[in-house]
């Protein structure tokens, strides 16, 4: 098996090898990644994070060692805080990187990186103060950075950001931590899923105090939650039917 390195800002994960695929993930800077096929032009890979698979092509990262990407996973992730910020290269040019990208891999690759991270578990209450970063965030189908992100990519960085690991769907997102019966015991930080017609889980939030929710749907925004789920004030109507809420932390 051969293993990965993201070397670049943001690369597209594919659901096929096709430059005209659909796009379910997004690969950040210093992300590492195992290969599970290779093609001339694309390679089907698995996150480590998050165990996500899908293409990216192979111009898009840099084949590592077994032994580097071991001494990189075993690492405590060193990660971008800024919403936007630049690595410079061993010649002296600048690559732009998102919040979330994984800044240990700067060394390992000869890059320079003097911005802000994080590392670590941080305390339950740092989570909002993170997914307000993200606000105004346009949504983007597989994004996971302030220019484009989903319901449920939007949870995963945020959650990621404060050093807890989330799956990347929000149906799978769902599995994990512990169901709460109503409302009223939830508390800043905790996930709300909705679900469709069908009864399928197909968005997420972050549960904000005095019934307030923050979500990306349109862009990432703050709404009301109540028992029968998120109420858009402009529009004076529910728009996602609640499911379940989550406490991961």
């Amino acid at each position: 098996m051969d293993y990965g390195l993201c070397n670049i800002s943001i690369v597209p994960l594919r659901a096929e090898a096709s430059d005209t695929s659909e796009m379910v993930s997004q690969v950040l800077y210093g992300e590492t990644l195992k290969v599970l096929e290779t093609r001339k032009k694309w390679s089907r890979i698995r996150l480590s994070f998050d165990g996500y698979e899908g293409w990216i092509d192979n111009k898009q990262f840099r084949i590592i060692t077994e032994e580097d990407y071991s001494n990189l996973e075993n690492k405590t992730s060193k990660l971008s805080v800024n919403l936007v910020d630049m690595i410079t290269t061993s010649e002296n040019e600048l690559i732009s990187i998102c919040i979330g990208s994984n800044i240990d891999a700067a060394t390992f690759l000869g890059h320079q990186y003097e911005g802000d991270s994080i590392a670590g578990i941080q305390p339950k209450s740092e989570i909002i103060e993170t997914a307000q970063h993200y606000l105004n965030s346009p949504y983007l189908w597989g994004g996971k950075t302030p220019f484009g992100i989903d319901c449920s990519g939007f949870t995963q960085m945020v959650y990621k950001l404060n050093g807890y690991k989330l799956l990347r769907d929000a149906s799978q997102q769902a599995t994990q931590g512990e169901s709460l019966s109503f409302i009223e015991e939830s508390e800043p930080g905790d996930l709300a899923f909705f679900d469709n017609e069908e009864g399928a889980i197909t968005h997420v939030g972050i549960i904000m105090k005095d019934n307030y929710i923050i979500h990306a749907h349109g862009t990432v925004r703050v709404d009301r939650l109540d028992h029968s789920g998120i109420f858009n004030a402009e529009k004076r109507m529910h728009t996602h039917k609640l499911r379940v809420i989550k406490r991961i932390i």
